[in-house]
């Protein structure tokens, strides 16, 4: 792989330290835009980043929103003559702190420990913006190709006006090459584009038993109640071994080599003794098989919990699509599947809370080898491709209202950066690298 070249790692390597000072203070905006308390402070964070766009060199800088949409802020440097446009997408949004009393450090006050940035955001995906922004100061805002920044507010929702916001300013976000800095790699020195990722179909179930709440002496027995029946229910998505059992829904299987078994626990905090789910290679069950996971449960507390038999009972359901399905099949599989094995004819209420599309692309192409290169030459260490086990909507959104374009899936975390969980954060050394390899993707693009 090439050396990277002297001017563009003396460039970058002067404007990180003001981009970690604002990547921080971005971070100490709690822009939850699903928490409407959080509202004005994710107009606040669209307000900033609009503020460090212009300070970059925009030429033009609005932030926008679709009708009852979050903030979104678009910003442009227009094209030298006979360059490519490139979008680079980010979102300011962050998802809610699941307990600040859970964290080591506050979650919207950036503390390193140990060569990380922790806080919410910090990685997911406020380093996105951050190292956008950074590689247009390593340029003097003069990029060698036209970029238009795009950062979206409401990510993390799902970005339910996402479309609506494409449609009216499709023309300002035409570009030939689209760069989504909210993806991961497999590790903090080994650099991937993201080929393929998940969908998404959150199903609520609701079971009824009885009219009302009763004793459950005076009734317990032949009257059963509602909660018991329900994790009945919810027993059947899964067979002996975790795989998921529910007929219909797209498997797929991948030759990409992927993590051990013993980094996965590390990774994700098993607990010793106990047993990884489902069968095939990690790689298989992240990222080309469904998953299901139960995230919550309507139902009395512990504490205080009356001795009666509930008469109702329901659950949220999230059901992770392998790339090739659709959430509208899935979801019929996922009804019928839950119809069939309701047990003791208990009344069933299936409905859609949510979806997202899975995604996948053929990286193939000179830009694609343009991205690996500048990737392994930044990272030193050859680039790969990878599934994602999550989902990311908007991507295929993307792919649709722009066929013309190149999409290439990037990331700032890692498998330690803990997304939407507890102690999120951002390995510095690798924010460095991730930024000196946009600035090196820019030069290359440049015909």
């Amino acid at each position: 792989m090439a050396d990277v070249p002297a001017d563009l790692q003396a460039a970058v390597d002067a404007v990180l330290p003001d981009a970690r000072r604002d990547l921080e203070g971005l971070v100490r905006i709690p822009s939850i835009w699903a928490d409407p308390a959080h509202r004005e402070d994710t107009r606040r964070s669209a307000d900033a980043v609009a503020t460090l766009a212009r300070e970059a060199g925009a030429a033009s800088v609005r932030v926008l929103a679709a009708e009852g949409g979050a903030p979104a802020v678009v910003a442009h440097w227009p094209a030298p003559e006979g360059q490519p446009t490139v979008m680079l997408y980010a979102h300011h949004d962050v998802q809610p702190t699941g307990g600040d009393d859970l964290w080591t450090s506050a979650p919207f006050e950036p503390t390193e420990r140990a060569g990380r940035l922790y806080g919410r955001g910090a990685a997911d995906d406020k380093a996105g913006v951050m190292t956008h922004l950074a590689t247009l100061r390593a340029y003097g805002g003069r990029p060698p190709v036209g970029v238009t920044l795009f950062v979206e507010g409401e990510e993390e929702s799902g970005s339910p006006t996402l479309s609506a916001l494409l449609a009216e300013h499709h023309a300002d976000l035409a570009a030939d090459v689209i760069v989504i800095a909210d993806a991961g790699n497999p590790a903090v020195d080994v650099p991937a584009l993201t080929t393929s990722l998940r969908g998404l179909t959150n199903i609520v179930v609701e079971v009824s038993m009885l009219e009302r709440a009763v004793h459950s002496g005076v009734f317990g027995g032949p009257a059963g109640d509602a909660l018991t029946a329900l994790c009945r229910l919810l027993a059947t998505l899964h067979d002996d071994k975790g795989s998921v059992a529910v007929a219909g829904l797209v498997r797929g299987s991948s030759d990409v080599p992927g993590m051990s078994e013993e980094q996965f626990r590390g990774d994700a905090g098993v607990l010793d003794g106990v047993d990884l789910l489902g069968t095939g290679t990690i790689e298989e069950r992240i990222a080309q098989q469904p998953a299901i996971a139960v995230l919550g449960i309507d139902a009395p507390a512990v504490e205080g919990a009356a001795n009666i038999l509930v008469h109702r009972a329901r659950a949220m359901i999230s059901v992770r699509l392998a790339p090739g399905d659709s959430t509208s099949s899935a979801f019929e599989a996922v009804r019928e599947h839950l119809a069939r094995n309701a047990p003791w004819g208990v009344g069933l209420e299936v409905s859609l809370a949510a979806s997202g599309e899975p995604f996948a692309l053929s990286p193939t192409g000179s830009v694609y080898d343009l991205a690996r290169e500048a990737l392994s030459t930044a990272f030193g260490s050859e680039t790969v491709e990878m599934g994602m086990g999550g989902t990311i909507p908007f991507i295929a959104e993307f792919a649709r209202t722009f066929p013309g374009a190149t999409v290439l899936v990037t990331g700032v975390g890692d498998p330690a950066s803990r997304w939407h969980g507890i102690d999120e954060s951002l390995h510095l050394g690798m924010f460095r690298r991730c930024v000196l390899a946009e600035t090196l993707l820019l030069r290359s693009l440049a015909r």
